[in-house]
């Protein structure tokens, strides 16, 4: 098996190529809007909620071409049964600009790209502020 990691943050580049040494895994600085070549799966951890809602239906298009015909798609991401207020100011300056991680990803932005087969939410496991 080898895998391709992309980040566009630089600061994360250097660690994680440092982290995978050795093993059959190439990190690459990259934005996903530049990935080409085929993959049986892509897994996005964390990402889909700071590329905001606007770009959801790009990422999902992009995903589906660099996908295999019988590839797999996991999506990990925030997201709420409802959307709710608006998050602490520091969270939304330093962490989520000018994306809204309290609202779930829109189903729509999937259509005709995925088939939605399974969604799990786990806020149910997080302490309560």
């Amino acid at each position: 098996m080898e895998v391709t990691g992309v980040t566009v943050s630089k600061e994360q580049v250097g660690p994680a190529r440092e982290r995978v040494r050795g093993l059959p895994v190439e990190i690459r600085l990259q934005d996903y809007r530049e990935l080409s070549g085929r993959f049986d799966a892509v897994v996005s951890l964390g990402m889909f909620e700071h590329v905001g809602p606007a770009p959801h239906r790009t990422f999902l298009r992009q995903a589906r071409r660099c996908l295999a015909d019988d590839g797999l798609l996991v999506l990990h991401t925030i997201g709420a049964s409802e959307t709710t207020g608006a998050p602490d100011p520091w969270i939304e300056k330093y962490i989520f600009p000018e994306t809204h991680p309290r609202r779930s990803p829109d189903r729509r932005a999937a259509e005709g790209l995925f088939v939605v087969e399974d969604v799990h939410t786990s806020a149910a496991h997080y302490d309560r502020p």
